[in-house]
């Protein structure tokens, strides 16, 4: 709370932004660069997207969504971590197991999943995003494609049903070895009997996955990857108004809610995620054991002769991170932050935005002695 409160604010520094031409002086302040901070993901995952531009194979995907009943959120609220690793080892083991089945595919898919935990309402929500390959490496070095894989990916019942058992299996045995704490709202869960029945009415529900029709190719995945991996609870674009009285934000379909500012503030520290807890891991032939190996194998079959990867035409941000990471033989050089900024969003912050004109010059900002409104007429509040 304390790095969103100050971030681009007076408390962490900054510099002075001059204009060459018109005169005209602003502060602009340093962010806080914490992931769950709203201002500070853009860039991040502008760059986070162009490093896995190499990675992505050129193929079609498939987005599947792994989602818990609401029975369990008692226990992942308490168990945060440890469910959260059986949340993901649930998911990609389901895929992977299937991917495997000769009767499906026979072969080893390419699986990146990215965890989330909100609704729209900012409820406690624990899912993941799931974007995998229609097809896989084969044990005898050749592409398979997932039978179907043109409409679909496997059957979801078959998917829910696989991914409950593996869950399910692995919180029995999680609380088997005591690595599970029942105190709180699930404290009723400790007693042996409770746990069971607790268990065996989970099983009897139709768990909710969502597999959504194939992505196209390469290009199309980016689309979702940049969606999906980099996002907080709430944005600021859908706060409407705030005052002491309550939040109002957006929710969905143009709807909105109104909480008190306790209880939005609450809400939204429920998404922060444990300290150093990886919420994006790669699975399968996208394993870190795998990038030189298998994965590069796979590259090599289903694109023998690569060519430099055309900009999408999904606008000038994904352009930008296509054409910085063209395939010319060796990485492209890091931009600095502001080229990248100008070549994701088109605006020069070396221009100078009230004239047009001149170019924009910093100078050092202390922390302890910032501008003031009589000292810098034209002072305005970036934050």
């Amino acid at each position: 709370m304390r790095d969103i409160e100050t971030c681009r604010t007076v408390v962490l520094g900054g510099h002075l932004d001059v204009c060459d031409a018109c005169g005209d002086a602003r502060p602009a302040y340093n962010s806080c660069r914490n992931r769950h901070c709203p201002k500070c993901q853009c860039l991040r995952q502008a760059k986070w997207v162009a490093d896995r531009m190499e990675r992505v194979l050129p193929t079609h995907h498939f987005h599947v969504v792994f989602t818990v009943p609401q029975e369990c959120k008692p226990l992942a609220l308490r168990n945060r971590i440890r469910f959260f690793e059986i949340l993901f080892a649930a998911a990609s083991s389901t895929l992977l197991k299937l991917g495997l089945d000769p009767g499906r595919c026979g072969a080893q898919l390419g699986i990146t999943a990215v965890l989330h935990t909100w609704t729209r309402k900012l409820g406690f929500h624990p899912h993941l995003h799931c974007i995998v390959t229609g097809g896989g490496l084969a044990p005898d070095g050749r592409w398979i494609s997932v039978k179907g894989a043109g409409r679909f990916l496997f059957p979801i019942a078959v998917i829910r049903t696989l991914f409950r058992g593996k869950l399910l299996a692995a919180l029995t045995r999680a609380r088997e070895c005591g690595q599970l704490d029942f105190d709180g709202a699930c404290a009723d869960l400790a007693d042996s009997a409770a746990f069971a029945r607790w268990k065996a009415a989970l099983y009897k529900k139709d768990w909710v996955v969502y597999c959504k029709p194939p992505l196209g190719g390469a290009q199309q995945v980016f689309k979702y990857l940049g969606r999906y991996t980099h996002r907080v609870g709430i944005s600021n674009q859908r706060l409407r108004s705030s005052d002491e009285r309550g939040v109002t934000f957006a929710t969905k379909d143009g709807a909105a809610v109104t909480l008190a500012p306790d209880e939005f503030i609450r809400r939204f520290l429920l998404h922060v995620l444990p300290r150093g807890f990886v919420k994006i891991r790669h699975f399968g032939l996208l394993a870190p054991a795998n990038v030189n190996g298998k994965l590069a194998a796979a590259r090599r079959l289903l694109d023998p002769a690569p060519e430099p990867r055309a900009p999408l035409a999904a606008g000038p941000a994904i352009a930008a991170l296509v054409a910085l990471a063209a395939n010319t033989g060796e990485p492209p050089p890091a931009p600095a932050w502001r080229d990248l900024f100008r070549q994701l969003t088109g605006i020069d912050l070396g221009r100078c935005r009230v004239c047009g004109q001149g170019n924009v010059v910093r100078f050092p900002l202390p922390v302890d002695s910032p501008p003031s409104p009589a000292s810098s007429p034209a002072f305005l509040d970036t934050s």
